[in-house]
């Protein structure tokens, strides 16, 4: 287009100073080479369970491709409710306190535009989800990051997070397991942070999207602790634990007040999520639990194995709790997040995301997927060697 017919105004100084996605950068270069183990996105490497996947196309066949609700389909809500209140103990209604979304995404935006008034407010524990802070200044919120550290396991600490409450604090926004850092945060931590939202009247936003891979302790919905099911709006949906990420399914589970303005806001923008991911959907939640066991089995050797072999290495990492996430130092290496990832990229063909489009928190580190083969996991290791190798032979003395 002629610069000389673009209108002058100005467009939105939000939207025009957020960077772009740090993952999608790398994602994009990675997918123009070939050879490349890409180790960046966070994408199940595991295709659809067969029966979901069986059960998408019947939806297909049988016509199943028109509008569903702005809530969705009662049977899918039904369902999620159920597994809640069997797996956790906490009660939602499918007919007033659940919303299917379009993937876990469109759940964060609904919440935080319900939540969120111009300048208020949001505590985020650092490092974090590269969405979270975006998402909040899109809204015209004010993201306010409290640090985690690796040396503590991205612990958070609640009075590290009531040191950063102010009067136009609203709400915390809470992942656990967490994405990038894979921590799962203990129950008790989780309960002081509720503690802490009732003493100073603040809602709290879970992203509990990983809820399902978790390897080394039992997972928890935060909306049944104690104090918590009046001011949370849980975020979670079939992207990862089931492998649907291109389904784009999810769902809200709050307050039925909240649960309103969320659908309200829905159906003038997406309307309803896809009818026949819906059905999928349902499908997963009733009959596929035995494929996400075999899932996570399986996350977890790979776990095992990545983890292990990066602390071999010497890019000190603690075992991840879930998701499937390795968090790594990169310290030793006397590279900053950014050269580290480009250089491992472009020399050795393994794409990995720099630590610090996490957030301030996360440089230092990289972020890597292991939801990848054992084999390509292997590969990796042995790519990351000979790059650290190589580096070391050329008189760099941090290495």
């Amino acid at each position: 287009m002629n610069s000389s017919s673009i209108p002058g105004k100005p467009l939105n100084s939000i939207v025009e100073a957020c960077p772009p996605s740090g993952i999608r950068r790398f994602f994009d270069i990675a997918r123009q080479m070939e050879g490349v183990i890409a180790l960046g996105v966070g994408e199940p490497d595991f295709v659809t369970p067969d029966v979901v996947r069986i059960a998408g196309i019947k939806a297909i066949s049988d016509g199943l491709t028109g509008y569903t609700s702005n809530s969705g389909l009662l049977e899918l809500r039904t369902a999620i409710c159920n597994y809640l209140e069997r797996a956790y103990g906490v009660q939602y209604s499918p007919d007033h306190e659940c919303l299917i979304t379009v993937g876990v995404s469109e759940g964060l935006d609904l919440a935080l535009r319900v939540l969120v008034n111009p300048g208020d407010e949001i505590i985020v524990p650092s490092p974090c989800y590269v969405a979270y802070l975006p998402g909040i200044e899109f809204v015209g919120g004010v993201p306010v990051t409290v640090e985690t550290a690796a040396e503590t396991g991205f612990a958070i600490d609640p009075e590290a997070v009531e040191r950063a409450i102010t009067p136009r604090t609203k709400a915390l926004l809470i992942a656990s397991p967490a994405n990038p850092t894979g921590a799962v945060q203990p129950a008790h931590v989780l309960q002081q942070l509720v503690n802490l939202a009732v003493k100073h009247d603040l809602y709290i936003i879970s992203d509990e999207i990983y809820e399902r891979l978790c390897y080394d302790s039992s997972t928890l919905c935060l909306g049944a602790l104690e104090g918590a099911r009046n001011r949370t709006v849980i975020l979670n949906g079939f992207s990862k634990s089931h492998a649907m990420t291109g389904w784009r399914v999810g769902y809200c589970c709050g307050p039925e007040h909240i649960i309103a303005l969320m659908t309200r806001i829905h159906q003038y923008t997406m309307l309803c999520a896809p009818h026949l991911s819906q059905v999928a959907a349902t499908v997963a939640m009733n009959e596929a639990d035995s494929a996400v066991q075999l899932m996570i089995s399986d996350y977890r050797a790979r776990r095992s194995v990545f983890v292990t072999g990066l602390n071999d290495l010497g890019l000190e990492c603690k075992m991840p709790g879930g998701a499937f996430y390795a968090f790594p130092s990169i310290r030793s290496s006397g590279l900053s997040s950014q050269d580290f990832a480009e250089k491992l990229l472009f020399e050795e063909k393994v794409a990995v995301v720099p630590g610090d489009v996490f957030g301030p928190g996360g440089e230092g580190h990289i972020r890597c997927s292991y939801a990848a083969s054992v084999a390509s996991l292997k590969e990796a290791l042995e790519r990351l060697q000979g790059f650290l190798q190589r580096y070391r032979a050329s008189g760099n003395s941090s290495l």
